[in-house]
């Protein structure tokens, strides 16, 4: 609007030209049509200001001046059209210059339109209304009238609906066969229960994220019970264990991190990666039978041979096929350690994606194994894969031909690590001296009977609020009703909420004391739910069935208790820092036990502490310093 005021002053008498009379007219009609636009969202802005999430009270006229902006959206885009075709007509001769700040403006009001369609469609629920009618699955026993089961039956099928239809958007780029459309409903089914019972938008979870993140900050800062400190004191036994397994793991780990490829390799070398790989694109070529899945220009090869130091004599076989349940892994002789290793790719594809969203349980049968158990579907469906190509077509006995004395070690990062784990109990009964290494694998991957019974072949490495280690579905609902309480709870508007909350994770200081619904209750009152929260949750939600017990006690029977695998070391910032950009961090490791990533924590570093390049880090930070340790 102000850049079209000054166009409209500066040139204000330069429209006597030859179609220039029309040209003035829609500048001015602009001007107005803008200024009209401007005080409806002016007026957005100040209302939705107003009340607090839980309180929509003071908003109540919201709705009316947003259909009012609604309203305004035609004149808006009758009049772009107008101005692209009065700027395209030939008989316009006014001078060069404000024609083109006149197509300028048709521009950027085709841009405005444009971008706010976008914005819509992305932020639309078409589900609306209809959730208010929508009744968990343990409840449909109590609906009165077969009217009703089919209200209930309809409802869900529009959720499942309108969730897979998103899911076909994101991976419209991708070949979809039958395996894409079972796990699109299958995902789909899964979004449907976790977002069906509550009202919340994303600028609500963002706002509950960043109260969660202060309150756990504030209970990190309370000074630590003796007990619990002294809890954490290992013993030299368990201590030279750990050192030994961290060293084994740093090893390791640049296999699990090589298996990603030229991708990996990039990403840690920015300015040299491509001027390396380019000069040995056509060198060290492995011949067919060795390779499958494309590797164009040998840009994978050549990266997984800078990272893991091997030639090309130690590799027994290449995979980079990738689909849906079938990730890329190779085969290769570890001559330092003598040992076979199998090393599988973490997510890095929209079908990596799919096989992580694929959480339904699924029974593992075993053989000689006293308790079988569930694991994670898509992972499950990943390692089988593997294995059938390990096994049917004889690699593992292609790599044992040639190297009968060594030992067998499976290795992988995030969704590589699952499948590493799973793949690593298949095979276990075949190769008794097998051992496997876990980077940042998914939390929600075995049952407790087979975690329990893989810390005796399993190692699993965390770093610190990983999120990904922690993600399971009862953990998913333990953060959703955490955030669901917080915010329900919290008496400041939303803006105030975020902007705090941004000025915090950037720049640090103490966490706000923003005042609650919660000061000042009894201690009974704190077991039952606020009217502000249940007015943002959906009417009879399984998240507040049983408030008093433990959160995880309620979780939805179709997705049960599901673990980490195997012992597990949790490595840690001795001196944390919450900022991103910290140097010179100091690690500490200790083992540790599923109980304590039975919750997802806040963290700017959440994200960051899964990548496999910290990880690769935090365990050569420790190996060196017990290396040098050594050498005093």
């Amino acid at each position: 609007w102000i850049g079209i005021l000054v166009l409209y002053a500066v040139h204000k008498g330069q429209f006597n030209c030859p179609g220039g009379g029309l040209l003035h007219s829609y500048l001015l009609g602009l001007l107005l049509l803008l200024a009209s636009i401007i005080c409806a969202l002016s007026a957005l802005v100040y209302v939705s200001m107003q009340g607090t999430i839980s309180n929509p009270g003071p908003r109540k006229s919201l709705p009316k001046i947003l259909y009012t902006r609604l309203l305004l959206y035609f004149p808006e885009f009758v009049w772009a059209v107008v101005g692209a075709v009065w700027v395209s007509d030939n008989s316009v001769q006014c001078e060069k210059t404000v024609i083109n700040g006149i197509i300028g403006t048709v521009i950027a009001s085709w841009i405005i339109i444009v971008f706010t369609i976008i914005g819509v469609v992305i932020v639309f629920d078409p589900l609306g209304g209809k959730k208010t009618f929508y009744l968990p699955d343990g409840v449909s026993r109590n609906l009165e009238s077969s009217q009703s089961g089919q209200l209930l039956y309809n409802v869900k099928s529009s959720a499942t609906r309108v969730w897979e239809k998103r899911i076909r958007l994101l991976c419209c780029c991708i070949v979809q066969d039958d395996d894409h459309r079972v796990a699109f409903t299958s995902i789909a089914e899964l979004f449907r229960n976790y977002f069906s019972d509550t009202d919340l938008v994303p600028s609500d979870i963002a706002a509950g994220l960043i109260l969660l993140h202060q309150e756990q900050d504030k209970m990190e800062n309370c000074p630590k019970e003796p007990e619990e400190v002294l809890c954490h004191s290992p013993s030299s036994l368990v201590t030279d264990d750990l050192d030994v397994e961290l060293e084994n793991a740093a090893h390791f780990m640049l296999f699990a991190a090589a298996a990603y490829g030229w991708p990996y390799y990039v990403y840690t070398n920015p300015y040299t990666a491509l001027c390396k790989l380019n000069g040995d694109c056509c060198r060290n070529r492995p011949t067919d039978s060795d390779i499958t899945g494309s590797d164009r220009y040998n840009f994978h090869f050549g990266s997984i041979l800078k990272i893991t130091g091997l030639q090309y004599r130690d590799f027994i076989h290449i995979s980079f096929h990738n689909k849906i349940y079938e990730i890329p892994f190779f085969v290769a002789l570890d001559h330092k350690k003598e040992a076979i290793v199998v090393a599988v790719r973490g997510t890095l594809s929209f079908e990596d994606i799919l096989t992580d969203l694929s959480a339904d349980c699924e029974d593992l049968t075993l053989e000689e194994v006293l308790e079988n158990g569930f694991v994670h579907k898509g992972i499950t469906q990943a390692a089988n894969y593997i294995y059938r190509k390990l096994i049917n077509d004889g690699i593992l006995n292609q790599a044992f031909t040639i190297a009968p004395e060594y030992k067998l070690v499976i290795v992988g990062h995030s969704l590589g690590g699952g499948t590493a784990s799973i793949l690593a109990i298949m095979l276990r009964n075949s190769f008794p001296t097998l051992r496997c290494y876990a980077f940042s694998p998914p939390g929600g991957l075995l049952s407790k009977s087979l975690a329990d019974y893989t810390k005796h072949f399993i190692v699993s490495v965390i770093v610190g609020k990983d999120l990904v280690a922690r993600l399971s579905m009862p953990n998913m609902e333990d953060l959703k009703r955490r955030i669901v309480r917080i915010v329900a709870n919290c008496n400041r508007p939303k803006y105030q909420i975020l902007l705090r909350g941004c000025w915090y994770e950037v720049f640090g200081g103490d966490p706000d004391d923003f005042p609650t619904e919660l000061d000042g209750r009894s201690q009974d009152a704190l077991t039952q739910p606020l009217l502000a929260e249940e007015s943002l949750m959906v009417h009879r939600s399984p998240s507040y069935n049983a408030l008093e017990e433990e959160p995880h006690l309620n979780s939805p029977p179709q997705y049960p208790h599901l673990y980490l695998p195997g012992k597990i070391i949790h490595i840690v910032e001795e001196c944390s820092s919450r900022r991103l950009c910290s140097s010179d961090i100091k690690y500490m490791a200790r083992w540790s036990n599923e109980t304590i990533f039975s919750s997802i924590l806040i963290s700017p570093k959440m994200i960051t502490d899964h990548m496999p390049d910290v990880v690769l880090k935090a365990l050569n930070s420790l190996s060196q310093e017990h290396g040098s340790c050594l050498s005093c």
